[in-house]
């Protein structure tokens, strides 16, 4: 099989938007049973959300349909915004003395901001490296 036709689910950026997907989904819902402070789970809930969307749009290939928009910039933002949120909310939710689950909650937090920091540099070491592969925008007069 050719790697640059591999899908998006069996790719390593894949698993790791995946795990990333089942940690947020994890923290919102311990911050959920913990009635936690609504900040924190609708962070959550929105970040559980947009990377949804992101792995719809990859595994439907539909990046490559919409061109209008360059994706992997797109993304790298959002990793890099969810980060931010994650460890604020994370640490709020570890420093005042709570309950256990809202502890758990905090610390999948912070597993969310490492695999967050993780698909940003996965897509940035992509566009870096392979500056041609799939992300190149092509003139239409090069296409035959």
């Amino acid at each position: 099989m050719n790697p640059k036709h591999r899908p998006f689910c069996c790719s390593v950026k894949g698993h790791v938007k995946m795990l990333r997907l089942a940690l947020t989904a994890t923290s919102m819902t311990f911050f959920i049973i913990s009635q936690a402070p609504e900040p924190y789970i609708v962070i959550t809930g929105f970040e559980v959300t947009i990377i949804f969307f992101f792995i719809v749009l990859y595994m439907l290939r539909l990046d490559r349909v919409i061109t209008f928009l360059f994706w992997p910039l797109l993304d790298i933002i959002n990793s890099l915004v969810a980060a931010m949120f994650m460890i604020i909310i994370s640490v709020l939710a570890l420093i005042p003395e709570t309950t256990t689950f809202t502890v758990l909650g905090g610390v999948f937090g912070l597993l969310v901001v490492v695999f967050c920091l993780a698909d940003a540099a996965l897509i940035y070491r992509k566009l870096l490296f392979n500056p041609s592969g799939p992300y190149q925008k092509k003139a239409i007069h090069d296409e035959i």
